[in-house]
């Protein structure tokens, strides 16, 4: 069984005019179910900033392994941007 806990929430007047307007009209039963939705969004979209963020480690990781090892070339910006313009060429045709 969820236990609930009780909390007081400041916010804007407009933030809490618009709240208790999607009640009014019927969009929620009450105050309370639209911040539980409004959490529920929000702990979503953090859980999946924070994974990006964990790939995003093991990318640089895996980087500066690479260059620990060794396992690095010279930047060329010539043949970077010729390898892009190829790309580029090959998905107009």
């Amino acid at each position: 069984m969820t236990t609930i806990e009780r909390l007081t929430v400041t916010m804007p007047k407009e933030m809490a005019t618009t709240l208790k307007s999607a009640v009014e009209m019927g969009e929620y039963a009450s105050t309370s179910e639209v911040v539980r939705e409004a959490l529920r969004d929000w702990s979503f979209k953090r859980q999946l900033m924070l994974d990006q963020l964990t790939v995003l480690k093991q990318d640089i990781d895996k980087g500066l392994a690479d260059v620990a090892a060794g396992r690095t070339r010279e930047f060329d910006a010539q043949r970077i941007t010729e390898r892009g313009r190829k790309l580029l060429a090959a998905r107009s045709t």
